[in-house]
């Protein structure tokens, strides 16, 4: 994989071990690509932390995948059918890829929790040494990061050809 690409999915943990949400994490370390400023990435991303809202649904790392997706190829005309079918086969792919390399794209499930979080329990956990050490999250966002970096990694090489 090019260099500044490995930085990104280096920038990406990073960020999660500053205390950004995962999705938060990985958006912001591609945002510049896209014309969207790091601010404005982890404002746009910070709702999907802990699997939406605290929700414990789709990972947050996972759905960073699926919003960078949207910045690199989501269609921009109302009856592109085209390129939203073309966009959905990126995500599918990728999540796909997420699914087989972790076992999972759901958070409660990546946690070993039950189940979902009940609604009001909306509170962040408390970044601490013992956080980091009992979660998984930083390699889910590695591993959703590199993903992404994977994807266009190989559309750069296609670009090429």
């Amino acid at each position: 994989m090019r260099k500044d690409l490995e930085e990104r999915v280096t920038r990406a943990v990073e960020n999660f071990m500053q205390g950004y949400g995962c999705c938060q994490s990985v958006v912001a370390a591609f945002a510049d690509l896209y014309g969207l400023d790091e601010t404005m990435a982890k404002r746009i991303a910070a709702g999907f932390g802990g699997g939406v809202g605290r929700m414990r649904m789709m990972c947050g790392a996972v759905s960073g995948i699926v919003m960078l997706v949207g910045l690199d190829c989501g269609q921009t005309e109302g009856s592109d059918r085209a390129g939203k079918s073309a966009c959905y086969k990126v995500v599918q792919e990728l999540l796909a890829k997420s699914k087989t390399d972790n076992g999972s794209l759901i958070c409660a499930e990546l946690l070993g929790l039950k189940g979902p979080v009940p609604p009001g329990q909306y509170v962040a956990s408390e970044r601490t040494a013992e956080y980091y050490k009992e979660r998984p999250c930083a390699a889910k966002v590695e591993s959703a990061a590199r993903i992404f970096a994977q994807y266009l990694d190989e559309k750069i090489s296609e670009t090429k050809s």
